[in-house]
């Protein structure tokens, strides 16, 4: 059962570098470690398996203008575990996160994360954690969560800027969000309650799960925006203080 640690900043306390970090810890590492506006120039930042948060976060760099590429920083125990190049292929062009634009946490995005699963009847024992842009350039907490026996059972998609869920697949009876909340139909004959056949709309498959998991789904969503002002936390304010 995943336990609530408290996320703290402890690269400059040797004594408590044991203590899960948070990801926001784990970028002020590398703040220290590289300069302070590394922090600016963020493509992703991944941990798995986290009981709620990781052992090991691992942060993408942009540093074309340092060595050319794309950095990989690993921060584990509150201190810089490894600093090499990534073998990461493509352009990180217009990947970078707007760290002015996050506000939530991955302890936040977990306690998010958790309240959604238990609306769902979601059980799970640990949670893995990926922060990037989205389509929109926007950034993104993709929380995915995992059995005792690690497989996944769920992943939950929450704006790192507003807190808000926008996808979910393996949840709500195995239903995505798309199902949930699509009207999309496909065209047919069918009969009316008399037998008659007339022109109406196939509601696909998907249909009965969607009509039953809709009500449940927009109340998790509800509340988990509502969850979002008590765990919302500004990064520009928490790496300036």
């Amino acid at each position: 059962m995943c336990k609530t640690l408290v996320a703290l900043v402890l690269f400059a306390v040797p004594a408590l570098a044991q203590e899960r970090l948070s990801a926001y810890d784990a970028l002020r590492v590398v703040g220290v470690h590289v300069n302070r506006d590394a922090v600016n120039h963020v493509i992703s930042v991944t941990g798995t398996h986290g009981d709620p948060q990781p052992e090991t976060w691992r942060i993408l760099i942009d540093d074309r203008r340092g060595n050319g590429g794309v950095r990989e920083i690993q921060i584990k125990n509150g201190q810089v575990a490894s600093d090499r190049p990534s073998s990461v292929v493509g352009s990180s062009e217009g990947a970078t996160i707007k760290t002015s634009r996050l506000n939530l946490d991955s302890s936040g995005a977990f306690q998010v994360a958790s309240h959604i699963a238990q609306k769902s009847g979601t059980r799970f024992d640990s949670a893995s954690y990926t922060l990037r842009t989205d389509q929109h350039g926007d950034p993104v907490w993709i929380v995915t969560l995992h059995a005792t026996n690690g497989q996944p059972v769920g992943t939950i998609h929450i704006g790192a800027n507003r807190g808000t869920v926008t996808r979910t697949e393996g949840m709500f009876a195995g239903a995505t969000m798309e199902d949930v909340q699509t009207e999309r139909e496909v065209p047919r004959n069918v009969r009316d309650e008399n037998g008659q056949e007339e022109n109406g709309e196939e509601r696909g498959p998907f249909y009965g799960v969607r009509q039953r998991m809709r009500p449940y789904f927009r109340r998790a969503q509800d509340e988990a925006n509502g969850m979002f002002d008590r765990v919302r936390r500004s990064f520009s304010d928490y790496i300036n203080r």
